[in-house]
């Protein structure tokens, strides 16, 4: 028996990747949108059809969905600086509302689209926020957040034209085939290699990427038309996940803790540099995030899904696994 075709995209990406793994899982068949030259190694052994294409380009993204009873959207630009917040927009704006219109046009019977917390609002007195927390354009910090705002807003413009479409909101996923890495990734990594000495005060809801993966796909199974799921796991002050990578590691370390003001001039700096090719160290708008707590509830995933993510040590030993498995450690 032949399983439904379903298009992933974003597929040799971190989470685009473990999707991919969950629907093969499943009895799926993958065909995975790759642009030309990309990085495939996320998808060595997996039974996937690659097709290559963009966000930027319409026709591939006709293509891509051609014959899919199913569309898993991942892709997108993640990065917390980029010199050109247009070339980001365009990905992750345009791009989305290009891809959904195409899957409208060829009779994909349901999309999937990847979202995130970033795209939510924040409570004031910094409990877990939820998919009914009020959220404005005006009050979301830095380009990538704005992105996926608004490409969540146009995605749930389609599902007003009717498109069968489910949003998740992945927090900040942990774990394996992390390769660029992800900014979270980043942090873990510099964390067990002793190259963060000193951290800003700030919180964050961290959960297993194969979770996350996990969550995508009972929201194709079991998701509203029309509706979000925040996929999170534990909501943690940054020094307590730091002390998670350093139970891993077996090596408790000491860190500052600097207030943003003092690290304001560097990010000033780091951002100033970053326009002659050197990836920024922190960011302004790094610091401007740092200042609200981003913890997020998993309550609904949980309850209409039956969205049940592990605990957040086993998703940080899980990464330092395989950065140490790859020689990034």
């Amino acid at each position: 028996m032949t399983g439904p075709l379903t298009l992933v995209t974003g597929a040799t990406g971190f989470v685009g990747s473990a999707v991919a793994r969950v629907l093969l899982a499943r009895g799926h068949k993958v065909r995975a949108l790759v642009r030309r030259g990309s990085d495939r190694t996320n998808l060595a052994g997996l039974a996937v059809e690659l097709c290559e294409g963009d966000l930027t380009d319409p026709a591939s993204l006709a293509r891509a969905v051609s014959g899919c009873r199913y569309v898993v959207h991942v892709a997108a630009d993640y990065r917390i600086w980029v010199p050109d917040p247009d070339s980001m927009l365009l990905a992750n704006v345009a791009g989305t509302e290009a891809l959904l219109r195409a899957a409208m046009a060829a009779g994909v019977a349901r999309v999937v689209h990847c979202s995130s917390v970033a795209a939510l609002g924040l409570t004031a007195d910094g409990t877990p926020a939820d998919e009914a927390t009020p959220v404005s354009e005006a009050k979301i910090v830095g380009i990538y957040k704005k992105s996926k705002y608004r490409a969540e807003q146009a995605v749930l413009a389609l599902a007003r034209e009717g498109l069968d479409v489910v949003i998740v909101n992945p927090a900040a996923p942990i774990g394996p085939r992390d390769i660029k890495p992800t900014p979270t990734g980043r942090m873990i990594l510099d964390a067990a290699a002793g190259r963060m000495p000193a951290y800003v005060e700030t919180g964050l809801c961290v959960v297993h990427v194969d979770d996350v993966a996990e969550g995508h796909v009972l929201a194709l199974e079991r998701g509203r038309t029309g509706e979000r799921y925040i996929l999170g796991g534990e909501n943690l002050a940054l020094p307590n996940l730091l002390r998670l990578v350093d139970r891993v590691m077996g090596k408790p370390r000491s860190r500052l803790r600097l207030p943003r003001e003092a690290v304001w001039p560097l990010a000033v700096i780091s951002e100033g540099l970053a326009r002659f090719g050197v990836e920024p160290l922190v960011t302004r708008d790094h610091l401007r995030m740092a200042s609200k707590t981003m913890f997020f509830s998993h309550a609904k995933a949980a309850s209409e899904l039956g969205f049940q993510p592990r605990p957040a040590l086993d998703a940080v030993a899980d990464a330092v696994a395989w950065f140490r498995s790859t020689g990034r450690l």
